[in-house]
């Protein structure tokens, strides 16, 4: 019967084992490098402004086409326009009167005259075209209808601008610039691309970061097994210890001993465990999942720390190409060397063609009637600058200089590369050392660590010597693990100052 109690317990910690490893999620190294280039902010900023800058490209290439624009407008004025003065617009409005007094005054003289002269009198009055005349004159109101043209000339003299309406479409095409539309484009073109150079930064750095904290990880893990196993080893020798001593072989101080560093392996083991689960809390957050998330990584549960593939020599050239902070400064010079031509464009003649179609009602090119009416013009626009206090003379000379300051610093990034990658690549060598010389110090020290477990059991080596053998082999074990997550890190490292994504 209690057989099969413990088979049927045996059963359940299977079952329920098995039930809390279905809810962990296992990653990989690339599962964890993907989630965290999916869910991080600042990358998505950066792609933002990648978004931004293609935009600011788009809006520099609008400069090369034609500015065609409509305008209209509608004027209120309280008075009209007048085109003559007051005393000449009182002339023309009274012409009928005055002309009528005048031709009536000639009239009379010339009837006075042709009366002074009796024979000259009877020939024009017996005339029946005499007669005709006089009356066609005397039925025609010459005055009134002089004064109506008078008057209607006077009011063609008066412009009716009370109720104004305008209208225009215009059309302006740069000719020359002075260059300035086509650096200002190259400017635009260029710092699209350096806003994705900087995207591959973020990127890199995201990158190097989940590595780091993935292998950190895989290092505790490692240590918090050699913890156990170290732990399992002193309280077997505690026991061994203690049945020992009730035999007499050993005293109660070796048993004392055992026990307390027993007691300092529970608490390293339990602080192995505490960081391990702070670790995994960082890695959550690194790479977009809730902090409490169960995860297990791909290379927590290996035995030994798997050597990385060593990446292979590139000369600088390549390494200079690879590299998006070296290729970021090379396009900032690129855009300040277009900026000298922008500022130094303001000091050459700018040449524009413009071509306006006007309308206006009242219409001025019909004597202001009430209609709409409309011209178009043609031209060309050109202005040159003279002087301005060597203003842009001075412009010229600062965009100059800060074009130089980006040399430079592309100079210094440079030097800086080259000793980086030299000195990782020596880490490098170093860490392989180091991880070589641990592993042949594990091997002696597992070995020692035998010989002085069965001395100690058969009573023939002192609880000193056998927990300097455990101690050794603990430390042993964890320069190994150390030494082979450095070789890890220094790897990484290296292939990203050799200019690689990942």
């Amino acid at each position: 019967m209690k057989r099969l109690l413990m088979i049927l317990a045996g059963a359940a910690g299977l079952i329920c084992g098995s039930t809390v490893l279905s809810a962990q999620q296992k990653l990989s190294l690339e599962d964890c490098r993907r989630m965290a280039l999916e869910s991080n902010v600042e990358l998505k900023q950066a792609q933002t402004r990648i978004e931004m800058a293609g935009y600011d490209r788009k809006i520099a290439l609008a400069n090369y086409f034609p500015n065609i624009s409509a305008t209209g407008a509608y004027l209120h004025n309280n008075q009209d326009i007048a085109l003559i003065n007051n005393d000449m617009s009182a002339k023309l409005s009274g012409l009928g009167t005055t002309v009528g007094d005048k031709l009536n005054t000639t009239l009379q003289s010339l009837q006075q005259a042709i009366i002074s002269n009796p024979a000259l009198a009877q020939e024009f009055m017996s005339s029946p075209m005499w007669q005709l005349v006089m009356s066609q004159l005397g039925q025609t109101d010459i005055a009134g209808t002089i004064g109506a043209l008078g008057q209607e000339i006077d009011k063609s003299f008066h412009v009716d601008i009370e109720n104004m309406f305008v209208g225009a479409i215009s059309l302006q095409q740069p000719i020359f610039m002075g260059g300035k539309i086509i650096a200002a484009n190259k400017i635009a073109a260029l710092a699209e691309e350096l806003s994705k150079s900087k995207y591959d930064i973020s990127q890199r750095q995201l990158i190097s970061e989940v590595d780091k904290s993935y292998w950190q990880i895989v290092s505790i893990a490692a240590k918090e097994r050699t913890a156990e196993t170290y732990a399992d080893l002193l309280h077997k020798m505690e026991r061994d210890a203690q049945i020992a001593a009730d035999e007499g072989v050993y005293t109660g101080s070796d048993v004392l001993q055992v026990k307390v560093k027993a007691n300092e392996a529970d608490m390293l083991l339990n602080k192995a465990k505490n960081g391990l689960s702070l670790a995994k809390m960082l890695l959550c957050k690194q790479i977009g999942l809730p902090l409490d998330s169960d995860i297990l990584l791909s290379d927590e549960l290996s035995e030994e720390v798997s050597r990385p593939v060593l990446p292979t020599d590139k000369s600088m050239d390549e390494v200079f190409a690879a590299r998006p902070e070296i290729k970021s400064l090379e396009i900032a010079g690129k855009i300040y060397d277009n900026k000298v031509k922008v500022v130094r464009a303001d000091m050459l003649p700018h040449v524009a063609l413009t071509v306006n179609y006007v309308v206006s009602n009242p219409n001025p090119y019909n004597g202001f009637n009430k209609e709409w009416g409309g011209m178009l013009n043609a031209g060309l626009m050109v202005n040159i600058p003279i002087f301005h206090g060597f203003e842009h003379l001075n412009k010229t000379r600062k965009a100059k200089a800060e074009a130089t300051l980006y040399k430079l610093q592309l100079q210094d990034a440079k030097e800086m590369v080259t000793l980086q990658v030299s000195q990782l690549q020596k880490q490098q060598k170093e860490a392989l050392d180091k991880l070589n010389m641990a592993e042949s110090a594990l091997t002696s020290a597992e070995e020692n660590m035998r010989q002085a477990s069965i001395g100690f059991e058969e009573g023939v080596i002192t609880t000193n010597v056998a927990l300097a053998a455990q101690s050794a082999w603990l430390k042993a074990k964890s320069d190994v693990i150390d030494a082979g997550i450095e070789l890890q890190i220094n790897t990484l490292a290296l292939r990203q100052a050799q200019g690689a994504a990942y």
